[in-house]
């Protein structure tokens, strides 16, 4: 009998609260991971981003350390533009 085991993971998601709350928590370090790693990409400074963007600078450091939830796609787009980024969307399959 090769019964697989569901792992801890499996049932915290199984959880529609534990699940909003980790997708929630996970866009904000996705989008902290991409403006770190493009910044240093690029040689930008908060204050330089800001600059190029129009973003102001203590909206960039929220996201930096992920202390922001609300972020608008006007903001994520003018920072993926002045990153030399592009946001495109995906269809993905519906979620049950």
């Amino acid at each position: 009998m090769n019964k697989k085991t569901e792992s801890t993971f499996d049932k915290f998601m199984k959880d529609k609260k534990q699940k909003e709350l980790f997708d929630k928590d996970y866009n904000k370090f996705i989008l902290s991971e991409f403006l770190l790693d493009a910044m240093k990409e690029k040689h930008l400074s908060v204050r330089k981003l800001s600059e190029q963007s129009g973003v102001s600078t203590s909206i960039i450091q929220n996201i930096k350390t992920e202390k922001t939830s609300n972020v608008t796609l006007n903001t994520v787009h003018a920072l993926a533009s002045s990153l030399g980024y592009r946001i495109n969307f995906e269809k993905i399959s519906q979620r049950i």
